[in-house]
């Protein structure tokens, strides 16, 4: 007799607890089977759980879109002055209604966030390098080598940065190279010192350790062991150093050392709208405080909720 005719093997002779049993035992194996997630895989499923930072994300994505395509969408010149279309409210005509020159606020604000934008990317990149190379160098040799460069960088932190900004922009000019310039002169020394602190604890690690006993060079060991484990933290540093450089380009052109008019800038309409917001016009000030604000604002839960999604204590 065949085994699947034979009685005992039937359905109703078997306790249902086995099958019970098999069917957990069956799930386990599939989870152990599935494929493990990478760091980075792992840090995107858990930033994505974070609504706050996924929000804040979307606004700078969307930001960015329109401060490349905003002035295409609109038929205005950012810098063109209409004198009969003063102070028009917003409409479908300009949708975010005209300054005291006539020019239309919806150019002028998407042609400011190119400019803030840039500024902000730039300083986060001029930053990252210089910290990056003299944190890495400093963190990774130690002894008298971190010692001197260490003291170097606690005399420019000792430095007031808002006096260094504006010396430079009185010495060499108000222009957008110069902002550039005078935020990342003393801009990377919070970044070098989170740097530093990193490779100063990941070069003790037994894969470094070996990576030496081969006789590996030192900058080699820095590009391919080090500082790719020390990206987290840089990244979330980035992300509070994109808007601090936007606040101070915008707080800059305020007070006229940055950006000069006609030219857009957040920071130049906001000037440029002082008076007619006491008048009623209160288009001309709302629309730039908006985006620095809101643009400020994501930036920083977005760093919050990357700190928590690239932090290797709270993976689970």
């Amino acid at each position: 007799m065949k085994a699947n005719q034979n009685p005992q093997f039937s359905r109703d002779n078997v306790p249902d607890e086995w099958f019970t049993w098999r069917e957990k035992n069956k799930s386990e194996q599939e989870i152990v089977a599935r494929p493990s997630l990478s760091y980075w895989q792992d840090a995107w499923r858990r930033l994505k759980k974070n609504y706050l930072a996924m929000a804040g994300l979307v606004f700078l994505i969307l930001l960015i879109l329109m401060a490349i395509f905003g002035p295409i969408l609109s038929p205005y010149d950012a810098n063109t002055q209409v004198l009969s279309k003063q102070y028009q409210p917003p409409s479908l005509e300009h949708w975010f209604g005209t300054d005291g020159a006539g020019r239309d606020v919806f150019t002028r604000t998407w042609h400011g966030a190119r400019i803030s934008l840039f500024v902000g990317f730039m300083a986060a990149l001029i930053d990252v390098t210089i910290g990056i190379i003299w944190g890495g160098i400093s963190g990774y040799k130690g002894g008298r080598t971190d010692n001197f460069m260490m003291r170097i960088i606690e005399i420019l932190y000792g430095i007031p940065y808002l006096l260094v900004v504006i010396l430079l922009l009185v010495v060499l000019g108000p222009s957008l190279s110069t902002i550039i310039i005078a935020l990342t002169v003393t801009g990377w020394v919070g970044m070098a010192r989170i740097v530093r602190g990193q490779v100063m604890q990941i070069k003790n690690y037994e894969y470094v350790l070996a990576s030496k006993s081969f006789g590996t060079k030192t900058p080699r060991i820095i590009r391919k062991n080090l500082l790719p484990n020390s990206m987290g933290p840089i990244i979330v540093q980035m992300t509070l150093t994109v808007p601090s450089a936007i606040f101070a380009e915008a707080f800059l052109s305020f007070i006229g050392l940055g950006i000069s008019s006609p030219n857009a800038s957040w920071g130049v309409m906001a000037n440029d709208s002082l008076g007619a917001i006491l008048s009623g016009n209160w288009w001309t000030l709302f629309f730039p405080a908006f985006f620095i604000s809101f643009t400020m604002f994501a930036f920083n839960v977005l760093g919050d909720g990357l700190q928590d999604a690239l932090d290797p204590k709270l993976r689970k």
